[in-house]
């Protein structure tokens, strides 16, 4: 059974930091390109990290560059969303997703991916 757990999500004051967990299992985590998404209320989906199975390269939109961090640690087959400085407009509930393709990095296209967590709510509030 396919399935993507996340974990880390929560309130916290602009300035601060979390770190999202994203656990796989089912599948063959390490051939996955995997990726961040989140989504605001009213707003679409959109594409914050992501990195390529291709060649490891990562990406960043360029709301969050210099302040959110992705990694993955392939022995434990988990994927991390570090974010510091976390300001009001990050607020959104956050999804990791991966996909069988190098390509879907930095795409971001949502039906490039293959599957998705169930989603863990960011607040960024004073």
């Amino acid at each position: 059974q396919v399935q993507l757990v996340e974990s880390g999500g929560g309130l916290v004051q602009p300035g601060g930091s979390l770190r999202l967990s994203c656990t796989a299992s089912g599948f063959t985590f390490d051939y996955y390109s995997v990726a961040w998404f989140r989504q605001a209320p009213g707003k679409e989906r959109e594409g914050v990290s992501c990195i390529s199975n291709s060649d490891g390269s990562t990406d960043y939109a360029d709301s969050v560059k210099g302040r959110f961090t992705i990694s993955r640690d392939n022995a434990k087959n988990t994927m991390y969303l570090q974010m510091d400085n976390l300001k009001p407009e990050d607020t959104a509930v956050y999804y990791c997703a991966v996909g069988r393709y190098g390509y879907a990095c930095p795409r971001y296209v949502p039906h490039e991916y293959d599957y998705w967590g169930q989603g863990t709510q960011v607040t960024v509030s004073s």
